[in-house]
Protein backbone atom coordinates (compact mmCIF):
# COMPACT_ATOMS: atom_id res chain seq x y z
CA UNK A 1 0.00 0.00 0.00
CA UNK A 2 2.82 2.61 0.91
CA UNK A 3 4.52 1.65 -2.38
CA UNK A 4 0.65 2.63 -4.06
CA UNK A 5 1.42 5.42 -2.61
CA UNK A 6 4.63 6.52 -3.45
CA UNK A 7 4.07 5.51 -7.00
CA UNK A 8 1.42 7.93 -7.31
CA UNK A 9 3.12 10.76 -5.31
CA UNK A 10 5.65 10.36 -8.23
CA UNK A 11 3.28 10.63 -11.01
CA UNK A 12 1.44 13.44 -9.43
CA UNK A 13 4.87 15.31 -9.58
CA UNK A 14 5.81 14.75 -12.87
CA UNK A 15 2.35 16.04 -13.94
CA UNK A 16 3.46 19.82 -12.53
CA UNK A 17 5.33 22.13 -14.31
CA UNK A 18 9.01 23.10 -12.56
CA UNK A 19 8.70 26.38 -11.82
CA UNK A 20 12.45 28.00 -11.62
CA UNK A 21 13.24 30.78 -8.99
CA UNK A 22 16.04 33.40 -9.52
CA UNK A 23 17.35 35.26 -7.09
CA UNK A 24 20.09 38.05 -8.08
CA UNK A 25 22.56 39.12 -4.61
CA UNK A 26 25.01 41.23 -4.20
CA UNK A 27 26.10 42.40 -0.36
CA UNK A 28 22.57 41.67 0.83
CA UNK A 29 23.19 39.20 3.62
CA UNK A 30 20.77 41.65 5.74
CA UNK A 31 17.74 40.65 3.75
CA UNK A 32 19.15 37.52 1.99
CA UNK A 33 17.93 35.16 4.66
CA UNK A 34 14.75 36.28 4.94
CA UNK A 35 14.38 35.70 0.98
CA UNK A 36 15.19 32.28 1.03
CA UNK A 37 13.26 31.02 3.56
CA UNK A 38 9.96 32.52 1.57
CA UNK A 39 11.23 30.51 -1.43
CA UNK A 40 11.74 27.57 0.06
CA UNK A 41 8.80 27.53 2.41
CA UNK A 42 6.73 27.25 -0.59
CA UNK A 43 3.97 24.60 -0.40
CA UNK A 44 4.69 23.63 -3.99
CA UNK A 45 6.55 20.30 -4.74
CA UNK A 46 8.49 21.04 -7.98
CA UNK A 47 10.59 24.59 -7.32
CA UNK A 48 13.88 24.96 -8.40
CA UNK A 49 15.88 27.84 -6.78
CA UNK A 50 19.07 29.46 -7.99
CA UNK A 51 20.92 32.38 -5.81
CA UNK A 52 22.87 34.23 -8.69
CA UNK A 53 25.30 35.87 -6.47
CA UNK A 54 27.91 38.52 -7.79
CA UNK A 55 30.96 38.09 -5.38
CA UNK A 56 29.25 39.23 -2.28
CA UNK A 57 32.04 40.50 0.37
CA UNK A 58 29.27 40.24 3.67
CA UNK A 59 27.43 37.28 5.16
CA UNK A 60 26.25 36.37 2.27
CA UNK A 61 28.08 33.33 1.66
CA UNK A 62 27.82 32.06 4.94
CA UNK A 63 23.87 32.35 5.12
CA UNK A 64 23.23 30.59 1.82
CA UNK A 65 25.85 27.90 2.95
CA UNK A 66 23.30 26.81 5.39
CA UNK A 67 21.35 25.94 2.63
CA UNK A 68 23.52 23.65 0.46
CA UNK A 69 21.28 20.96 -1.19
CA UNK A 70 18.36 23.25 -1.18
CA UNK A 71 19.38 25.04 -3.39
CA UNK A 72 22.04 26.27 -5.84
CA UNK A 73 24.22 28.71 -5.66
CA UNK A 74 26.33 30.70 -8.23
CA UNK A 75 28.79 33.21 -7.20
CA UNK A 76 30.83 35.50 -9.42
CA UNK A 77 31.17 38.50 -11.02
CA UNK A 78 28.04 40.33 -13.50
CA UNK A 79 27.65 43.03 -15.48
CA UNK A 80 24.40 43.78 -13.23
CA UNK A 81 20.87 42.60 -12.19
CA UNK A 82 19.79 42.30 -15.37
CA UNK A 83 22.99 39.79 -16.62
CA UNK A 84 22.55 37.90 -13.39
CA UNK A 85 18.94 37.08 -13.62
CA UNK A 86 19.58 36.29 -17.43
CA UNK A 87 22.39 33.71 -16.07
CA UNK A 88 19.75 32.25 -13.93
CA UNK A 89 17.14 31.85 -16.66
CA UNK A 90 18.98 30.53 -19.06
CA UNK A 91 20.35 28.02 -16.61
CA UNK A 92 16.79 27.15 -15.34
CA UNK A 93 15.23 23.81 -15.95
CA UNK A 94 11.46 25.17 -15.24
CA UNK A 95 9.02 25.53 -17.75
CA UNK A 96 8.04 28.63 -15.52
CA UNK A 97 10.57 31.19 -14.58
CA UNK A 98 10.80 34.38 -12.01
CA UNK A 99 12.91 36.50 -9.95
CA UNK A 100 12.76 37.48 -6.96
CA UNK A 101 15.17 40.03 -5.52
CA UNK A 102 17.88 39.50 -2.58
CA UNK A 103 15.20 41.85 0.11
CA UNK A 104 12.16 40.62 -1.22
CA UNK A 105 9.57 37.69 -1.07
CA UNK A 106 7.05 35.69 -1.99
CA UNK A 107 4.00 34.73 0.01
CA UNK A 108 3.22 31.58 1.29
CA UNK A 109 1.17 29.78 -1.71
CA UNK A 110 2.28 31.99 -4.45
CA UNK A 111 4.17 29.61 -6.58
CA UNK A 112 0.83 26.93 -6.34
CA UNK A 113 -1.36 30.31 -7.32
CA UNK A 114 1.19 30.99 -10.28
CA UNK A 115 0.61 27.30 -11.61
CA UNK A 116 -3.18 27.72 -11.37
CA UNK A 117 -2.95 30.93 -13.02
CA UNK A 118 -0.77 29.68 -15.82
CA UNK A 119 -3.67 26.45 -15.83
CA UNK A 120 -6.41 28.73 -16.61
CA UNK A 121 -5.11 31.44 -19.45
CA UNK A 122 -2.78 28.54 -21.44
CA UNK A 123 -2.22 31.47 -24.20
CA UNK A 124 -0.35 33.60 -21.10
CA UNK A 125 3.23 34.70 -21.63
CA UNK A 126 3.49 36.36 -17.82
CA UNK A 127 0.80 36.24 -15.00
CA UNK A 128 0.85 38.19 -12.63
CA UNK A 129 -1.15 38.99 -8.82
CA UNK A 130 -1.43 41.38 -6.00
CA UNK A 131 1.42 42.54 -3.17
CA UNK A 132 1.87 44.16 -0.33
CA UNK A 133 4.56 46.98 0.93
CA UNK A 134 6.91 46.68 3.97
CA UNK A 135 9.64 48.62 5.29
CA UNK A 136 13.22 48.00 5.79
CA UNK A 137 12.60 45.97 9.00
CA UNK A 138 9.73 43.94 7.40
CA UNK A 139 6.59 46.09 8.83
CA UNK A 140 3.91 46.04 6.68
CA UNK A 141 2.96 49.10 4.79
CA UNK A 142 -0.26 48.02 3.09
CA UNK A 143 -0.65 46.97 0.02
CA UNK A 144 0.81 47.62 -3.43
CA UNK A 145 -1.68 50.15 -5.00
CA UNK A 146 -0.90 50.13 -8.65
CA UNK A 147 -2.08 46.52 -9.21
CA UNK A 148 -4.80 46.32 -11.35
CA UNK A 149 -6.07 44.11 -14.23
CA UNK A 150 -4.33 44.24 -17.84
CA UNK A 151 -4.91 47.44 -19.11
CA UNK A 152 -1.97 47.31 -22.28
CA UNK A 153 -1.76 50.91 -23.56
CA UNK A 154 -1.41 52.24 -19.93
CA UNK A 155 1.50 49.83 -19.21
CA UNK A 156 2.87 51.00 -22.63
CA UNK A 157 2.36 54.37 -22.71
CA UNK A 158 1.06 55.56 -18.56
CA UNK A 159 2.78 53.43 -15.53
CA UNK A 160 4.00 50.10 -14.96
CA UNK A 161 1.39 48.99 -12.47
CA UNK A 162 2.98 45.37 -12.30
CA UNK A 163 4.28 44.39 -9.24
CA UNK A 164 7.21 42.68 -10.36
CA UNK A 165 7.56 40.53 -6.94
CA UNK A 166 4.54 39.01 -8.02
CA UNK A 167 4.92 37.98 -11.34
CA UNK A 168 6.11 34.48 -12.88
CA UNK A 169 6.97 34.14 -16.49
CA UNK A 170 6.38 31.28 -19.30
CA UNK A 171 9.89 30.62 -20.25
CA UNK A 172 9.22 29.94 -23.88
CA UNK A 173 7.85 33.18 -24.45
CA UNK A 174 10.76 34.89 -23.03
CA UNK A 175 12.96 32.72 -25.00
CA UNK A 176 10.71 34.39 -28.05
CA UNK A 177 10.77 38.01 -27.24
CA UNK A 178 14.65 38.03 -25.45
CA UNK A 179 15.44 37.93 -22.29
CA UNK A 180 15.97 40.97 -20.11
CA UNK A 181 18.11 44.18 -21.42
CA UNK A 182 20.80 44.28 -20.03
CA UNK A 183 21.31 48.25 -20.42
CA UNK A 184 18.74 48.65 -18.22
CA UNK A 185 19.14 49.05 -14.64
CA UNK A 186 16.07 50.89 -13.56
CA UNK A 187 13.32 50.09 -16.06
CA UNK A 188 14.62 46.13 -16.97
CA UNK A 189 11.00 44.46 -15.71
CA UNK A 190 8.97 47.14 -17.25
CA UNK A 191 10.36 46.74 -20.68
CA UNK A 192 10.51 43.35 -20.42
CA UNK A 193 6.71 43.32 -19.70
CA UNK A 194 5.74 45.60 -22.29
CA UNK A 195 7.73 43.57 -24.90
CA UNK A 196 5.86 40.18 -23.70
CA UNK A 197 2.00 42.17 -23.53
CA UNK A 198 2.82 43.16 -27.01
CA UNK A 199 3.16 39.53 -28.12
CA UNK A 200 1.29 37.45 -25.51
CA UNK A 201 -1.86 37.68 -23.03
CA UNK A 202 -0.50 38.80 -19.71
CA UNK A 203 -3.11 37.20 -17.18
CA UNK A 204 -4.50 39.33 -14.13
CA UNK A 205 -4.92 36.97 -10.58
CA UNK A 206 -6.45 38.77 -7.64
CA UNK A 207 -4.21 36.52 -5.85
CA UNK A 208 -1.42 37.99 -3.50
CA UNK A 209 1.47 36.90 -4.03
CA UNK A 210 4.83 38.69 -3.72
CA UNK A 211 6.08 41.29 -1.49
CA UNK A 212 8.45 44.58 -2.42
CA UNK A 213 10.77 46.07 0.48
CA UNK A 214 10.81 49.90 0.40
CA UNK A 215 13.67 51.51 1.63
CA UNK A 216 15.26 54.52 0.91
CA UNK A 217 18.52 52.84 -0.74
CA UNK A 218 16.51 50.01 -2.64
CA UNK A 219 17.22 50.74 -6.47
CA UNK A 220 13.16 51.53 -7.16
CA UNK A 221 13.07 54.09 -4.99
CA UNK A 222 16.73 55.91 -5.84
CA UNK A 223 18.40 56.99 -9.55
CA UNK A 224 17.07 60.61 -9.56
CA UNK A 225 17.67 62.00 -12.75
CA UNK A 226 18.98 58.91 -14.47
CA UNK A 227 16.43 56.61 -13.67
CA UNK A 228 13.84 59.62 -15.17
CA UNK A 229 15.83 59.26 -18.41
CA UNK A 230 15.99 55.57 -18.75
CA UNK A 231 12.31 55.65 -18.16
CA UNK A 232 12.07 58.50 -21.23
CA UNK A 233 14.01 56.00 -23.45
CA UNK A 234 12.29 53.07 -22.76
CA UNK A 235 9.37 54.18 -23.44
CA UNK A 236 10.07 56.57 -26.93
CA UNK A 237 11.53 52.82 -28.02
CA UNK A 238 7.68 51.68 -27.24
CA UNK A 239 6.09 54.26 -28.34
CA UNK A 240 7.65 56.77 -30.59
CA UNK A 241 6.41 59.81 -28.40
CA UNK A 242 9.84 61.11 -27.22
CA UNK A 243 8.43 62.49 -24.05
CA UNK A 244 5.02 59.66 -23.30
CA UNK A 245 2.63 60.63 -20.83
CA UNK A 246 4.58 58.22 -18.13
CA UNK A 247 7.64 60.01 -18.75
CA UNK A 248 5.78 63.09 -17.17
CA UNK A 249 4.77 61.42 -14.75
CA UNK A 250 7.70 59.80 -12.88
CA UNK A 251 9.74 63.14 -13.94
CA UNK A 252 7.27 65.33 -11.84
CA UNK A 253 7.45 62.61 -9.04
CA UNK A 254 11.09 62.37 -9.11
CA UNK A 255 11.22 66.75 -9.17
CA UNK A 256 9.09 66.79 -6.31
CA UNK A 257 10.87 64.35 -4.07
CA UNK A 258 14.00 65.94 -5.23
CA UNK A 259 12.93 69.65 -4.39
CA UNK A 260 11.50 68.43 -0.91
CA UNK A 261 14.60 66.68 0.30
CA UNK A 262 16.57 70.03 -0.77
CA UNK A 263 14.58 72.58 1.03
CA UNK A 264 14.18 70.29 3.98
CA UNK A 265 18.03 69.61 4.23
CA UNK A 266 19.47 72.80 3.16
CA UNK A 267 17.36 75.41 4.55
CA UNK A 268 18.66 76.52 8.04
CA UNK A 269 16.38 75.97 11.07
CA UNK A 270 15.29 79.63 11.17
CA UNK A 271 13.86 78.78 7.80
CA UNK A 272 12.58 75.39 8.38
CA UNK A 273 9.02 76.92 8.41
CA UNK A 274 8.61 78.24 5.33
CA UNK A 275 10.58 75.57 3.81
CA UNK A 276 8.06 73.07 5.29
CA UNK A 277 5.18 75.61 4.05
CA UNK A 278 6.66 75.55 0.54
CA UNK A 279 7.28 71.85 0.17
CA UNK A 280 3.67 71.10 0.96
CA UNK A 281 2.63 73.64 -1.65
CA UNK A 282 5.34 72.07 -4.08
CA UNK A 283 3.94 68.52 -2.84
CA UNK A 284 0.73 69.37 -3.52
CA UNK A 285 0.73 70.77 -7.12
CA UNK A 286 2.56 67.82 -8.39
CA UNK A 287 0.93 65.51 -7.11
CA UNK A 288 -2.48 67.44 -8.43
CA UNK A 289 -0.92 67.58 -11.99
CA UNK A 290 0.55 63.33 -11.69
CA UNK A 291 -3.39 62.74 -11.15
CA UNK A 292 -4.79 64.82 -13.89
CA UNK A 293 -2.22 62.93 -15.84
CA UNK A 294 -2.85 59.71 -14.92
CA UNK A 295 -6.46 59.77 -14.59
CA UNK A 296 -7.17 61.63 -18.22
CA UNK A 297 -4.26 60.40 -20.53
CA UNK A 298 -5.89 57.19 -21.78
CA UNK A 299 -9.77 58.32 -21.49
CA UNK A 300 -10.27 55.59 -19.07
CA UNK A 301 -11.33 56.56 -15.65
CA UNK A 302 -10.99 53.78 -12.60
CA UNK A 303 -14.74 53.13 -12.55
CA UNK A 304 -14.66 52.12 -15.86
CA UNK A 305 -16.42 55.56 -17.18
CA UNK A 306 -14.63 56.14 -20.62
CA UNK A 307 -14.11 59.39 -22.16
CA UNK A 308 -15.04 60.85 -25.02
CA UNK A 309 -11.60 59.89 -26.46
CA UNK A 310 -10.37 56.58 -25.10
CA UNK A 311 -6.75 55.41 -26.50
CA UNK A 312 -7.02 51.12 -26.04
CA UNK A 313 -4.11 48.51 -27.25
CA UNK A 314 -4.08 45.04 -28.01
CA UNK A 315 -1.28 42.17 -28.09
CA UNK A 316 -0.24 40.58 -31.79
CA UNK A 317 -3.45 39.07 -33.53
CA UNK A 318 -5.80 39.73 -36.20
CA UNK A 319 -9.34 39.48 -37.21
CA UNK A 320 -12.25 41.32 -35.26
CA UNK A 321 -12.71 43.17 -32.45
CA UNK A 322 -15.48 43.25 -29.92
CA UNK A 323 -15.79 46.20 -27.90
CA UNK A 324 -18.90 46.00 -24.64
CA UNK A 325 -20.30 48.77 -23.06
CA UNK A 326 -23.09 50.13 -21.47
CA UNK A 327 -24.54 53.81 -22.83
CA UNK A 328 -26.53 55.03 -19.55
CA UNK A 329 -30.16 56.67 -20.50
CA UNK A 330 -29.29 60.15 -20.18
CA UNK A 331 -30.69 62.72 -22.49
CA UNK A 332 -27.52 64.19 -23.45
CA UNK A 333 -26.64 60.96 -24.46
CA UNK A 334 -28.73 59.83 -26.86
CA UNK A 335 -28.00 59.53 -30.26
CA UNK A 336 -24.31 59.09 -29.79
CA UNK A 337 -21.67 57.49 -32.36
CA UNK A 338 -18.79 55.86 -32.07
CA UNK A 339 -16.28 56.26 -34.27
CA UNK A 340 -13.20 53.71 -33.97
CA UNK A 341 -9.97 55.47 -35.83
CA UNK A 342 -6.20 54.02 -36.21
CA UNK A 343 -3.49 55.90 -36.59
CA UNK A 344 -3.71 59.43 -39.19
CA UNK A 345 -7.12 59.11 -38.48
CA UNK A 346 -8.60 56.48 -40.85
CA UNK A 347 -11.48 55.40 -39.51
CA UNK A 348 -12.40 51.98 -39.11
CA UNK A 349 -16.05 52.20 -38.40
CA UNK A 350 -19.00 54.20 -36.73
CA UNK A 351 -21.81 52.64 -34.57
CA UNK A 352 -25.09 54.41 -33.61
CA UNK A 353 -25.15 53.54 -29.77
CA UNK A 354 -28.93 52.56 -28.16
CA UNK A 355 -29.08 53.12 -24.19
CA UNK A 356 -28.01 50.19 -22.47
CA UNK A 357 -25.65 47.42 -22.90
CA UNK A 358 -24.04 47.73 -26.46
CA UNK A 359 -21.15 45.30 -28.41
CA UNK A 360 -19.95 46.72 -31.85
CA UNK A 361 -17.65 44.42 -33.81
CA UNK A 362 -14.98 45.74 -36.46
CA UNK A 363 -12.29 44.37 -38.32
CA UNK A 364 -8.56 44.95 -37.59
CA UNK A 365 -6.51 45.64 -40.23
CA UNK A 366 -3.83 43.27 -41.38
CA UNK A 367 0.00 44.02 -40.08
CA UNK A 368 2.73 42.55 -37.60
CA UNK A 369 2.90 43.70 -34.11
CA UNK A 370 0.29 44.79 -31.52
CA UNK A 371 -2.87 46.79 -32.62
CA UNK A 372 -3.87 50.05 -31.37
CA UNK A 373 -7.17 52.78 -31.15
CA UNK A 374 -9.07 55.33 -29.95
CA UNK A 375 -12.84 55.27 -29.56
CA UNK A 376 -14.47 58.64 -30.24
CA UNK A 377 -17.89 59.35 -28.64
CA UNK A 378 -19.66 62.24 -30.38
CA UNK A 379 -21.73 62.79 -27.00
CA UNK A 380 -20.43 63.14 -23.44
CA UNK A 381 -21.77 64.57 -19.69
CA UNK A 382 -19.59 66.57 -17.89
CA UNK A 383 -18.84 64.91 -14.42
CA UNK A 384 -21.25 67.78 -12.63
CA UNK A 385 -24.08 66.38 -14.58
CA UNK A 386 -23.39 62.76 -12.59
CA UNK A 387 -23.26 65.00 -9.07
CA UNK A 388 -19.52 64.74 -8.75
CA UNK A 389 -17.18 67.49 -8.90
CA UNK A 390 -14.75 66.58 -11.52
CA UNK A 391 -13.86 68.33 -15.17
CA UNK A 392 -14.54 64.61 -16.36
CA UNK A 393 -16.12 64.30 -19.56
CA UNK A 394 -18.27 60.79 -19.63
CA UNK A 395 -19.52 59.26 -22.65
CA UNK A 396 -19.54 55.69 -21.96
CA UNK A 397 -18.88 52.64 -19.01
CA UNK A 398 -16.43 50.14 -20.90
CA UNK A 399 -16.92 46.63 -20.06
CA UNK A 400 -14.22 45.06 -22.24
CA UNK A 401 -12.48 45.35 -25.42
CA UNK A 402 -10.33 42.15 -27.19
CA UNK A 403 -10.07 40.14 -30.03
CA UNK A 404 -13.37 38.70 -31.12
CA UNK A 405 -11.48 35.14 -30.22
CA UNK A 406 -10.94 35.90 -26.51
CA UNK A 407 -14.62 36.35 -26.59
CA UNK A 408 -15.70 33.05 -27.90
Amino acid sequence: MARHVGDCQKRVLLTLPLVTVVTPSYNQGEFIRATIESVLSQSYPQIEYIVMDGGSTDQTAAIVAEYAGRLTWISEKDRGQAHAINKGFIRARGEIVAWLNSDDLLLPGAVAHAVEAFNAAPAAGAIYGEGYLIDRDGRSKGRFHATEPLNLWKLVYLSDYILQQSTFFRRSALEEIGWLDENLHYTLDWDLLIRLGLRFQLHYTPEYLGVLREYSDAKTFSGGGRRIEEIRQILERHTGLKRAPGYWTYGLDNIQRRTEAFLLERSPWWLQLPARVLTALIRLGTRGTIIYILRHAQGLYSDSWASNRLNWMLPHGSGDVVVRGVLPDHPRLHGSVLSVLVANEKQLGSFALQPGDFEVRFRAPDGPGPFAFQLRASRYLWGDVVREKSVRKLAFILKSADWADNHA
